[in-house]
């Protein structure tokens, strides 16, 4: 089977033997957080009962730190369980995606026979009302990634807000995928928690994997504008999809403040510093204001290069709306950058 995401270190080990430096997956390099580490060691005392199916505490811990009601949120098996739940309890005839974008929302609309459309972002990777203007009349949902993945560019809320307000009109609903918003200065700009109360056809999609590097670890949720959008989504999929590891680490993890400060901080310095670094060595750098960035490589084997060399990047020929040369690469620490920038200058130059 192959594999279209990056985070493959497991296949890299099966091929090599050993470990790889893995700037193909965006998690946080500062690693979980010791809170979360002895909250998931904690809870494996629990680890022979049935997890609450309906992760009440959480559920509550999530209520207060959003100020959202409880029971407008639904936890997860990670964003991409909730992303294939949302697709599977709605069944649309009809929805949207804006490329190039995150694979999983495609995947999931069309294993339920929906006619997905999808709208090429602008020349400079933006969304512009000219994309909204391309959102089907009967479109009945639209995934947004903000900030996208994998070009790590953000949308403002003057043009959020306009298509919340053209979903209210046409029942459609919003999907709006924040699970890299973290990682952003601002967030809070640009998120779309604080509205949900005034729009009913909104949700929020959220994870724990990248911020709090909790990606083994599986935990994600939404928010909904409507109760009983919530209440439909938890009647869908698995019963019991979230451990009683997750569920601990996951309160713990929303008590990390420091962690975040920490996270935000060493984003911002190494973001720019290997943007500076990639464009000197000739290449075309989306400037994103995530955790990664987009760039583009005259070289077309460039991730295969590296790989052997013990180094893995995203090679982004596969997402819709790119094409070979482009390559996504997460931002870690300032030493693991170095050696990501060396041995991208060793491959280019030698």
């Amino acid at each position: 089977m192959k594999l279209i995401h990056g985070g493959d270190w497991a296949g890299f080990e099966t091929e090599y033997g050993k470990t790889p430096l893995d700037f193909s997956a965006n998690i946080s390099p500062l690693g979980l957080p010791e809170g979360v580490r002895a909250a998931a060691l904690r809870a494996l005392e629990k680890a022979d009962c049935y997890p609450d199916p309906l992760c009440r505490r959480l559920c509550a811990a999530l209520a207060k730190y959003h100020g959202v009601p409880a029971s407008n949120i639904v936890c997860g098996s990670g964003a991409s369980d909730l992303i294939y739940r949302l697709c599977h309890t709605l069944k649309p005839k009809s929805a949207a995606v804006f490329v190039p974008g995150f694979a999983e929302y495609a995947r999931a609309l069309r294993e339920t026979a929906c006619s997905v459309t999808e709208i090429p972002l602008s020349a400079d990777f933006r969304l512009t009302e000219e994309q909204l203007a391309q959102i089907p009349q009967d479109c009945e949902l639209l995934f947004l990634c903000n900030p996208n993945n994998p070009t790590g560019l953000l949308t403002g809320r003057e043009l959020l807000l306009p298509l919340l307000d053209l979903c209210s009109e046409r029942g459609m609903i919003l999907a709006a995928d924040e699970c890299f918003l973290d990682f952003c200065e601002d967030a809070a700009d640009y998120s779309l928690v604080s509205v949900l109360a005034e729009y009913p056809e909104l949700i929020v999609i959220r994870a724990f994997t990248k911020t709090y590097a909790m990606a083994g670890l599986r935990l994600g949720y939404v928010l909904c504008g409507s109760t009983a959008l919530a209440e439909k989504l938890r009647a869908c999929g698995q019963p019991w999809a979230v451990s009683v590891v997750a569920e601990e680490a996951g309160m713990e993890a929303l008590c990390e403040e420091n962690y975040v400060n920490q996270l935000h901080t060493l984003i911002k310095t190494e973001r720019q510093r290997m943007k500076t670094a990639l464009e000197a060595l000739g290449m075309r750098v989306v400037p994103g204001e995530a955790n990664f960035l987009l760039y583009r490589c005259a070289d077309h084997r460039l991730a295969e290069k590296l790989r052997e060399r013990g180094v893995l990047i995203r090679d982004c020929a596969n997402f819709a709306g790119l094409e070979k040369g482009w390559y996504r690469t997460a931002v870690r620490t300032e030493a693991e950058n170095i050696v990501l920038l060396e041995t991208i200058r060793e491959v280019l130059h030698g």
